[in-house]
Formats: C-alpha cells, structure tokens, sequence
C-alpha cells in the first residue's frame, strides 16, 4: 500500500482514465468510480503500475452513490480527489425529458458538490490536500442546442473558484483547487449525449491524455485554473469579450442536430 491515496471519478474512459493512470504512475493507490462496469476492466488495466486499485460501480448523481463511494475508501486519508464525472445532453431543450436533465444536473452539480464537499472537509482536519474539477470551456458559451450542459459547466467553472477563495480566506492555503477546462475532447461525451449527428461531434477533438496531463502537472503545481489546447484558450478569451448573442450563435453551428452530416 502506498502512503499517497486519489480518488478519481468518472474513470472508467476518457479523460479520467487518463487522470488514473497518471496517479498511478505517480505512486498514488486508486479508487476509482463510475457508473458502468466498465470502470472494473479500467482498475485492471491501472494495476500495471504497481499500486493499489480499486474500482467500484457508483451513480454519483445519487447522495446513495456519493456515500457509497466515501465508504469504500475504508476511512482512508484523500490526498487528491479528481472530480471528473460528468454527463452531456444535446439537441433542443424543449425535446429533453426532464428525467435526462435532472439527470446531467445531478450528475455534474449536486453529485459533484457533495463529494466536494464531504471529502474536503476531511482535507481541512487533516490540513492539505488537493482537488481538480473538470468544468469547460462550455461554461463561458451559452449552449444553444446544449444549454443545460453548458449551464451546469458554467456553475462548476464558477464554483471552483469561489471555494478556492473561501480556503484561502480561511488559511487553508495547502488545500488546493484545480479547474480543468476542457474543450471538446475525443471521448464518449458525444454519443451519449446524443450528439453524434452535429459539427462538433464529428470534428477533429483534443486526446484526453493531453487534456489530462494539462491538469494533472496543473494541480500537482497547486494552479488555479487550466484551460487545455490553444484554439481552446482562444475560445476562452474570445467568449469574454464578444456578445453573448454572438457566442450563442457559433454555438448553434457546432450543436445544431444534423449540422455535421
């Protein structure tokens, strides 16, 4: 066993199987979570780095799954929690079933906040730690033809740095928050969020492990915020200075249903 332990969510593919990997090399025992029992052949495949894992099958849009996820650490001290679990929902808001936007909801804020919450409080007791969440580059767009992901994104960029300050406001200076900003990335994302048809679904996207690496070397160095690839940094910028008209139209290019057929 290792004296340096992570807990990774959303690990099964992606970006967090990446981010696993990454702490496994690093020396770091694993548990790692997601919401398909693929994250078991993942713990697997991590095993060959030599340190302890663990995986479990959680919904971490449930307070049942986040508690049941906090369990099986076993009372173990979290030296790293990466919040990565995350879920997407394309095409038209008035289309969705509610069930599937409560559902991106509780998956990508209720669930995330309350594992922040619980395992930071641990981080505070024991007085260092570090936590990356994954937001977006989406958080600074409004998400014509994807507005409750982006919406959720938005709340998670700004959520992360106003419990960094809160910390650092209270001298909790050696706990860290990190948030990864990503851009489109090629992962599952977009065919399970029924984007499959659309500009952005079918473009050219950034390797997760690249992505991932950005915020691993981020938060290892106790960053802020990262924003992964530079046509992504200019995405970023450029949201901050046009109109919110504009930005919601080059949005509706890349998200509108059929737009990459």
């Amino acid at each position: 066993m290792a004296d340096k332990f992570a807990i990774i969510t959303g690990a099964s593919t992606g970006i967090g199987f990446e981010l696993a990997h990454l702490a496994a090399q690093d020396g770091y025992d694993l548990l790692i979570v997601a919401d398909e029992p693929l994250i078991n052949a993942a713990g697997a495949d991590l095993q060959q780095h030599g340190t302890e894992v663990r995986s479990i099958e959680a919904d971490l849009s449930t307070i049942d799954g986040v508690d049941a996820l906090i369990a099986a650490t076993n009372g173990r001290r979290v030296d790293i929690l990466c919040a990565n679990a995350g879920r997407g929902l394309g095409r038209g808001f008035l289309e969705q079933n509610p069930a599937d936007w409560r559902h991106v909801i509780d998956t990508n804020i209720v669930g995330t906040l309350y594992l922040v919450q619980t395992v930071v409080k641990q981080m505070v007791a024991t007085g260092e730690g570090k936590v990356m969440l994954t937001g977006s580059v989406a958080g600074f767009i409004p998400g014509t033809y994807q507005a409750v992901y982006n919406g959720t994104k938005a709340f998670i960029d700004s959520f992360a740095d106003a419990l960094r300050a809160e910390l650092e406001n209270e001298g909790h200076d050696a706990i860290t928050i990190t948030n990864l900003m990503p851009g489109a990335t090629e992962t599952e994302f977009f065919d399970r969020a029924g984007m499959g048809d659309t500009s952005v679904g079918t473009a050219k996207k950034d390797d997760p492990a690249k992505v991932a690496r950005d915020g691993w070397t981020q938060m290892m160095k106790g960053g802020g915020d990262v924003v992964s690839g530079w046509k992504n940094k200019l995405q970023a910028a450029a949201a901050h200075v046009l109109p919110h008209g504009v930005t919601a139209a080059l949005h509706k290019g890349m998200a509108e249903p059929g737009s990459g057929e």
